[in-house]
């Protein structure tokens, strides 16, 4: 196959190596290189109820109605709450934004604060949460404001009724659209929006690919597949993005001393971890605020507040990860080591579970839940998956068999609430249901290498060409390499537990590579081990902007003796 499209195209091989491994054929070639969302989006109409919610807010727009908007409190509600700010904002409205406060209200939508809402507003539009509100909802009734869903989560129950409950996972949706986020939802909602507005007479409606950048940013942080559409809003989102054009996420950019073109990596592991700090240990609404305002100083203090927060949520995170950890290795080192690992401690912050939760399935590569009990009993805990699990699905069928108080999410994530007395009952029954699956899944690990490449072949061109085969993520992950017999140069500790090397083949450049939190792993053993010696060394490829250089860098994922 990677012949076949290297031939037809005249696609270098390493190219066509990579894209053949991600299942394209040659035909599809060039469309894989180049996704744009005017080719890959279908007919909003396609998604069941759009055209209801579109219509509804399409007449809050003409009517000049008052409009609230109610998110969750990760990136991608924070993503999504700012995106309809914005739209909203074209027309002179500004909407009222709420984010639950994680620790004293919990997870979408609930009656207190929908009473509230709906005596400020005549529409209430909720992003990111609100398919299994029904309770929530029934209590303002249809005698107040009318309601709209847009959502991305599986779906636990009856759906409410409200005007319109758009979330491509319904079970009566068939547009293909359930690996979208909730902003990727609210995006296509907004197309529908603007198809009314149109039909309706308006002359000036917003552009919408002016905001593909916090479609992009949430897209990567709600670690949903890059595949299909998802691919389109992450590549053209980064090309807005870079233009730094939004206030909010220049400001985050610059805290996080983020010096080069914004890339994945970058939303994922620097600006999306400092908008969560909010919702994790502050204030919930800080997310969104920030990524909806336009005066560049106030996003300024907005950033550096989200910074400090992060920075105290980094030290309680690395206490209750060690905690974590260590307990877990007791379990896995025992006659039967748990498929799903289940964590819970009465010392657990509840806005960091679900760093503990991703932290466990890292390391021990299967599902993991975190649990943090309160003073009453009650854990709140969140879960995170690897590929080929569906978390989402055994959380609804636990709170099915009465053992979870609620639960929710996705494939690869999902939030519960639990009481201790029922954590034994809990796991038992996660083993009796993922056992044979997770099983599977780990009983092998195999390293899938996409070609083999040597220390002079590794340069920035071939780097930069890689690029047009991304963006890289879940679903479609970074090409890894392997380097066969090449030479480790120098070894030095770097940062918090990170190993940096030079690895050389023969009478070629020396290629900077670096092992992440590898320092006290087997990895960074070997490497410090082998200074001089030739080893087997695989990894993902990367440019580093340093001091106004350009130079190709190498993280090692693996690496084995050259024997």
């Amino acid at each position: 196959m990677a012949l076949d499209i290297a031939q037809t195209h005249g696609i270098e091989d390493v190219i066509a190596r990579v894209i053949a491994a991600r299942g394209v054929v040659a035909a599809d070639a060039l469309a894989f290189l180049a996704p744009t969302i005017r080719d890959l989006m279908p007919d909003p109409s396609a998604v069941t109820d759009l055209d209801r919610a579109a219509s509804r807010i399409a007449t809050a727009i003409a009517g000049r109605a008052r409009i609230a908007v109610f998110g969750d409190y990760d990136v991608d509600g924070a993503a999504s709450c700012a995106l309809l700010s914005r739209y909203l904002r074209h027309f002179g409205l500004v909407p009222k934004i709420h984010i639950p406060d994680r620790i004293f209200e919990g997870y979408g939508p609930n009656p207190a604060a929908m009473t509230a809402l709906a005596g400020e507003a005549d529409l209430i539009v909720t992003v990111d949460c609100g398919t299994n509100s029904a309770a929530a909802f029934g209590v303002i009734g249809a005698r107040m404001a009318d309601i709209v869903v847009i959502d991305h989560h599986q779906v636990g129950g009856p759906l409410p009724d409200v005007a319109a409950v758009v979330n491509p996972n319904r079970e009566d949706d068939m547009s293909g659209l359930g690996h979208l986020c909730a902003a990727g939802v609210t995006f296509m909602t907004l197309v529908g929006v603007n198809r009314h507005l149109r039909q309706a007479g308006f002359k000036s409606v917003p552009d919408l690919m002016g905001l593909a950048d916090l479609v992009a940013l949430a897209t990567v942080c709600d670690v949903v597949p890059l595949t299909g559409l998802n691919r389109a809003f992450v590549k053209t989102g980064l090309q807005v993005a870079r233009r730094l054009s939004n206030p909010g996420i220049a400001a985050l950019a610059s805290v996080a001393r983020v010096s080069e073109p914004l890339n994945p990596y970058h939303f994922g592991f620097m600006l999306g971890p400092r908008i969560n700090a909010g919702g994790r240990i502050g204030d919930a609404s800080l997310g969104a605020r920030l990524l909806s305002l336009d005066d560049a100083n106030e996003a300024r203090a907005l950033a550096e507040r989200l910074d400090q927060l992060n920075g105290e949520r980094q030290a309680i995170e690395k206490s209750m990860v060690e905690e974590a950890k260590a307990g877990a290795e007791r379990e896995m080192q025992s006659a039967h080591p748990p498929s799903v690992i289940v964590t819970a401690s009465r010392e657990y912050h509840p806005g960091i579970a679900g760093l503990v939760a991703a932290r466990l399935k890292e390391v021990f590569g299967r599902p993991a839940l975190a649990i943090a009990i309160d003073a009453n009993g009650r854990g709140t805990g969140s879960a995170r998956s690897i590929a080929g699990f569906d978390i989402g699905r055994l959380v609804r069928a636990a709170v099915e068999e009465g053992l979870l108080v609620k639960g929710g999410g996705h494939a690869m994530a999902a939030g519960v609430t639990v009481e201790a007395d029922k954590l034994g009952a809990l796991r038992a029954y996660f083993e009796e249901k993922s056992a044979k699956v997770v099983g599977e899944l780990t009983d092998e690990t195999v390293l899938e290498i996409d070609a083999a490449l040597t220390s002079g072949g590794a340069n920035a061109a071939l780097i930069t060409r890689l690029q047009d085969a991304g963006p890289f993520g879940a679903g479609n992950p970074e090409p890894v390499f392997v380097f066969p017999r090449h030479t480790v140069t120098f070894v030095k500790p770097v940062g918090t537990g990170h190993v940096k090397v030079g690895i050389q083949a023969p009478g070629l450049p020396v290629l900077d590579a670096i092992a992440f939190r590898s320092a006290d792993e087997p990895v960074g053993h070997l490497l410090a081990q082998n200074r001089g010696a030739p080893l087997h060394i695989a990894g993902t490829l990367s440019l580093n902007h340093w001091n106004g250089r350009t130079t190709p860098q190498l993280r090692i994922v693996d690496a084995a003796p050259a024997l």
